[in-house]
């Protein structure tokens, strides 16, 4: 009588397949790809450069008042564009219930310095504590004035 001898430990691969794990991989590339751009939080504006920024971590969270003036003089409350005149009340309507009465504003460099005092003090009268103004840090070495911008002849009077 002979036995019988299983021979079934010979036919199991004992390699990794790592095609399924590079599949995976690859759909959590491209969705990554795709929200990153959308995680920007508020209207996207060129920002004034400036050697020393205060760092406001604040101003990234997702309660933060955000207002944003762009280069053609548009005001925005977060996302929602707003007029000057309306954006008194606005802001006090959503900061009403809200003990921290802090508001970050960004203009683009290139928007008129009246309009963006107008919108301060539209902000202001609306009984904002803070008010943190956003900008961007200037890169090492650039001392040009910002694109558009033209050079004062200087003036001298009798």
């Amino acid at each position: 009588m002979a036995l019988a001898k299983r021979d079934e430990g010979s036919k199991v691969s004992s390699d990794i397949n790592v095609t399924p794990m590079v599949d995976v991989m690859l759909v959590l590339l491209i969705i990554f790809m795709v929200v990153t751009p959308m995680l920007q939080h508020g209207v996207p504006v060129d920002m004034a450069k400036v050697n020393n920024p205060t760092d406001m971590h604040d101003a990234d969270k997702e309660d933060a008042l955000l207002v944003a003036i762009t280069r053609d003089n548009k005001v925005f409350f977060g996302t929602d564009p707003v007029k000057a005149d309306e954006l008194t009340q606005k802001i006090k309507d959503r900061l009403a219930n809200r003990t921290d009465k802090r508001v970050f504003l960004k203009a683009d460099m290139r928007a008129k310095f009246g309009w963006v005092v107008e919108v301060v003090d539209n902000v202001r009268a609306a009984g904002v504590d803070q008010l943190g103004l956003l900008t961007d840090q200037k890169k090492a070495g650039t001392l040009a004035p910002p694109a558009g911008a033209t050079p004062s002849a200087p003036t001298g009077g009798q």
